[in-house]
């Protein structure tokens, strides 16, 4: 064993292998497996998300077969819904979350994700995370930046964080660490789950759908 080796924590060795293993499975999916799966993931947030009109919906460009939620997107601006695309400002700070329009210019930002170059920035009410993994008490493996651990630590008034990810992205064993911080809600193609133990006084709001206990 290297130097190099032996000073990786084996959290984040474990992480590591994991994210590759789970990227690996989601992009092996066939296209129509991705595409149904998308669709049950879009219907289980309607089912959460019954009335977007008013709200501030922070959503995701989708990359390496993530779950594509654009249809979902324009159906919930139609709906009056605003959307906002994440921005990675600079490498170790929280994420800004530009509004997004059909016509909105995009550029790649970073891992080359598309993401406004302009436009206003938001503070979203809704945070739809992709993940590449999660465990039964709403921690989220993603690709290892931090931003969307950052970010929820840094709002102001905590958004309710929803991870989105196919059912195989299911992890036993996750060891969170003192910066983790839980999803709300996982969303897959069986439906939405609430974190365990969610208080009612710390749900939102604003209106949410069968799923809410």
């Amino acid at each position: 064993m290297s130097d190099e080796t032996a000073a990786i924590p084996a959290w984040a060795s474990w992480r590591r292998v994991e994210r590759s293993r789970l990227i690996a499975a989601r992009l092996a999916m066939p296209a129509q497996a991705r595409r149904e799966g998308a669709r049950l993931i879009c219907a289980a947030l309607d089912r959460l998300l019954p009335e977007p009109g008013g709200l501030v919906v922070a959503v995701y460009w989708p990359i390496r077969g993530e779950p594509d939620l654009r249809e979902w997107v324009a159906s919930i601006r139609s709906r009056g819904a605003r959307c906002a695309l994440p921005v990675v400002a600079a490498r170790s700070a929280p994420l800004v979350f530009r509004e997004w329009r059909p016509e909105a210019r995009l550029v790649p930002g970073v891992w080359n994700i598309p993401e406004p170059a302009d436009g206003e920035a938001l503070a979203p009410q809704v945070v739809i995370a992709p993940l590449v993994g999660h465990d039964h008490r709403g921690y989220r493996l993603g690709y290892g930046g931090g931003y969307y651990d950052r970010t929820l630590a840094a709002c102001p008034a905590r958004p309710f964080a929803i991870g989105v990810g196919y059912r195989a992205a299911a992890l036993a064993g996750f060891e969170p660490q003192p910066h983790d911080i839980p999803m709300d809600a996982i969303v897959d193609e069986q439906g939405a789950t609430l974190r365990p133990g969610l208080r009612p006084t710390a749900l939102p709001t604003f209106v949410m759908g069968p799923e809410k206990p």
